[in-house]
């Protein structure tokens, strides 16, 4: 909502009549303390008010101003100077003022809405301000604020007003600014990122191999599992068989999730979580993907075993120690259930051990 205009003509010694104009997209209205109520409508809404005075040509008003929301409305006490000339007539100082817009998290912070930034900095800056001044009374805690690329320009106004990086994305950054003394309790960046590697084994006792384009020199020539990051919001399972599929070209169906790892300082000093999941083929076909991929083949399980690099790697050997349990049927993996949680009424996996319902070969030990 913004305050266009404000007119304050002089009633009388102790008092003052107020008229606003607003342009807002609905109707309401709202009344506050001191005798003032405010109107909105559509077109143009005014209030009027009697307001005391605080000295000889000074008025103290207290004023509503209205977010898009009925919920965010705003009030603040300002002082309007008005210059009297033998009792005649008054010139009025009147300013533009909003909040910006923004929405109450249920931890009784402010997410604020990048539909509806100013896109001149100076005036950002100005609203800024006003809005932590009222997020201030209100006693509210964290301010989210994301701004979308194409608002770069604010990044720096943020960051002059006490609003620290939280993390970005291509299209955005989002900012956060802790309000109560005391220290921050803002929920953290991401801390992981997730991976999946895909062990296929066909009836020939073979296993899906490749060579990466791209590598640390070390594992030059080394012929490994299929690899990958999963993407945003995928299931693990699902990432897995698209992997395989991307770097190879073979269709496969999820088993289950037979080991992960977990190591930590990784990529930015992120922690990394790896899971090895174990893989049925539906196809033999080899279809290289040319840009990440040097090479993909069906090689022998103990030839791939007996590489030098994975002999001498305890992790990798370990790994293909759980692999061969799993084809000896010693050993039973995890498997993705689909489940409703009461926190917040969304389907999620768990994954976990259910010999009941996994594959009958799965003898758990």
């Amino acid at each position: 909502m913004l305050l266009s205009l404000m007119e304050l003509k002089l009633l009388g010694s102790k008092s003052v009549s107020a008229s606003l104009i607003f342009q807002n997209g609905g109707t309401t209205s709202s009344s506050f303390r001191h005798g003032v109520r405010i109107r909105f409508s559509p077109q143009l809404c005014s209030c009027r008010g009697v307001f005391p005075r605080v000295s000889e040509n000074e008025y103290l008003c207290k004023i509503g101003i209205g977010s898009s929301d009925q919920e965010n409305l705003v009030k603040g006490d300002y002082v309007y100077r008005i210059n009297e000339v033998n009792g005649a007539g008054s010139s009025i100082f009147s300013r533009n003022l909003r909040v910006l817009g923004f929405f109450d998290d249920e931890y009784d912070g402010v997410v604020v809405d990048p539909k509806r930034l100013p896109s001149d900095p100076d005036a950002f800056a100005s609203i800024l301000r006003f809005s932590l001044t009222h997020w201030r009374r209100m006693n509210k805690k964290g301010i989210w604020l994301k701004l979308p690329l194409e608002n770069a320009e604010l990044v720096p106004v943020a960051v002059k007003e006490g609003f620290k990086y939280h993390h970005a994305e291509p299209e955005y950054l989002m900012l956060t600014y802790w309000i109560p003394d005391g220290p921050c309790v803002l929920p953290g960046n991401a801390t992981h990122q997730v991976g999946v590697g895909g062990f296929v084994i066909n009836d020939d006792n073979e296993v899906l191999v490749v060579q990466e384009k791209y590598c640390n020199p070390a594992f030059a020539g080394l012929w490994k599992l299929p690899t990958g990051f999963i993407d945003e919001s995928e299931e693990i399972f699902k990432g897995a068989v698209r992997e395989v599929k991307e770097e190879t070209g073979v269709d496969t169906e999820f088993v289950e999730v037979i080991a992960f790892r977990h190591a930590h300082n990784v990529a930015f000093q992120k922690s990394d979580l790896f899971f090895i999941c174990m893989l049925k083929p539906l196809s033999t076909e080899i279809k290289v993907d040319d840009l990440e991929i040097k090479g993909a083949k069906w090689m022998p399980f103990m030839e791939f075993v007996k590489q030098p690099l994975i002999q001498g790697d305890c992790m990798f050997k370990k790994v293909i120690d759980i692999c061969i349990a799993r084809l000896r049927k010693r050993y039973c993996g995890l498997y993705p259930h689909q489940l409703v949680s009461a926190f917040d009424g969304q389907t999620s996996s768990l994954y976990y051990n259910d010999s009941d319902t996994q594959d009958t070969n799965c003898i758990g030990n």
